[in-house]
């Protein structure tokens, strides 16, 4: 009798599903109550540093250059106060193999089913992950299924989108494309039970632990060229894998005192799952639509617990517009001779605008960059915006409405780094573990597993329980 795979059926087997398709045993990290051991599931499932470094370079992946962004430093100084400016370097992450800093998640995910015995590889993404776990499969002869949502029920997609969908069709992966909604999920879960494949996810401590090497290697080549560590360390923020492994790294090569500041675009009321706001944004990765779910309770991912858990790690959370991405995706290239995509130019972006209040002496690095292409240009972007009816021009960016308009900056000093509530999001992380776990009593673990997912003391964390109407 064939097995029910309707989406109550497939979702019931989910734990099963997953723990064949991974070989982790999460059960193994849970305490009684609500937390996990975090460290013990990242060093038990995870690879030292240079086992992992040896991975990455022997499969195209790492030692990407370290470059010191002179012009765009020099425009940042002409926007600053006297002393003002600080030195903005850039992590060119597009030298790896498939052409982005995810090529380190996948490198060590899919070297690690390889080693299990795995004959083939998913992952469910929009598609630069995909590339890069459609391009180690290739290099391990395993088959590789990219799961990704790519139109609106018009069958309508975005140019970035189309383009990782080309790409990851280039490098041999066979694409399974859907529409916007809960589908994905389930399509997913569904072929990870009929194919027997590895699930290649984002936020595996494979996935999460592959990052750490950026993290690494950027601090090593910082204090060997300029004899210090960076001041702070800008990351473009979506799903929290990004910002959590480059920080993982970073502390690993003791730059304990680096900031670590994640960077989003602001899309604030867009719904991401919405198919009439599925092409009404331009950008289709590092923005608020994936970034505050994430943050504000990251096991909402395809893993019974994520790797990725930005609380732990992010000193101050900022958010760009859409304009001013675009706006600096210009300026890098013709300022600087990189033409780049646009995920990591918003981390980009944001650094120009926190660089200007920095002293000269001190260094910001904008910690990945991405591949560009036929679809991700700006060009084809803003026709598609304008197709949609957004209105592009250039004005006041704090006038842009996601969804609405797309404001370029009259003048590069008035670009922005908006400061979005930390506290906030940690409330609402708190909210999130009484409602998931209907806590109607917390025990000190409980407490103690909660200052350490988001950094605050027991005061805090006791007050906004009790808030909450939980006993503790």
């Amino acid at each position: 009798m064939s097995k029910d795979m309707s989406y109550q059926a497939l979702n019931s087997r989910k734990s099963q599903i997953m723990h064949q398709a991974m070989q982790i045993q999460y059960a193994e990290f849970e305490y009684e109550g609500i937390g996990f051991d975090y460290e013990k599931m990242m060093q038990e499932a995870g690879y030292s540093m240079e086992e992992m470094r040896k991975i990455q370079l022997e499969h195209g992946v790492g030692n990407t250059p370290l470059l010191e962004m002179r012009n765009l430093t020099a425009l940042a100084r002409s926007c600053a106060k006297p002393g003002k400016g600080a030195r903005i370097l850039v992590k060119d992450e597009a030298c790896n193999i498939s052409g982005s800093f995810k090529a380190r998640r996948a490198a060590i995910s899919v070297y690690h089913a390889k080693k299990l015995g795995y004959k083939g590889v998913i992952a469910a993404t929009s598609g630069n992950y995909g590339a890069a776990v459609a391009a180690q499969a290739a290099l391990y002869g395993l088959k590789c299924i990219v799961v990704q949502e790519c139109y609106d029920d018009n069958k309508v997609g975005q140019p970035e989108i189309l383009e990782k969908q080309r790409i990851c069709e280039a490098l041999g992966a066979e694409v399974v494309q859907l529409t916007v909604g809960p589908e994905l999920f389930t399509t997913f879960l569904g072929l990870l039970e009929d194919t027997g494949y590895f699930n290649a996810s984002l936020y595996t401590p494979f996935g999460i632990a592959g990052v750490e090497t950026l993290g690494y290697e950027l601090a090593m080549q910082c204090r060997e060229r300029y004899g210090k560590d960076p001041d702070v360390v800008v990351c473009t923020n979506a799903g929290g894998g990004n910002l959590t492994g480059t920080a993982r790294g970073l502390k690993k090569a003791g730059a304990e005192k680096t900031k670590i500041v994640g960077a989003s675009i602001d899309l604030k009321g867009l719904h991401m799952a919405s198919n009439d706001d599925f092409n009404k944004k331009s950008c289709t990765t590092g923005h608020t639509g994936f970034a505050i779910p994430f943050i504000t309770w990251p096991d909402r991912s395809d893993c019974p617990r994520n790797a990725a858990r930005t609380l732990r790690y992010m000193d101050e959370n900022v958010l760009v517009k859409q304009g001013e991405v675009f706006y600096m995706t210009q300026a890098l290239a013709v300022l600087e001779g990189y033409e780049r995509g646009p995920a990591g130019n918003t981390s980009l972006t944001a650094a120009f605008a926190l660089a200007q209040e920095m002293d000269q002496d001190e260094i910001i690095i904008v910690q990945e960059t991405e591949y560009t292409g036929a679809g991700k240009h700006t060009l084809p972007q803003l026709t598609f915006a304008k197709k949609n009816g957004i209105q592009v021009q250039f004005g006041d960016p704090e006038e842009e409405v996601a969804g609405k308009s797309l404001v370029f900056p009259e003048h590069p000093g008035m670009i922005k780094a908006r400061p979005y509530d930390l506290k906030r999001a940690k409330t609402s992380y708190i909210h999130n573990c009484v409602k998931h776990y209907q806590m109607t009593k917390a025990s000190e673990e409980d407490i103690a597993f909660i200052m350490e997912e988001i950094r605050e003391s027991r005061e805090f964390v006791t007050e906004r329980l009790t808030q909450e109407g939980v006993e503790v």
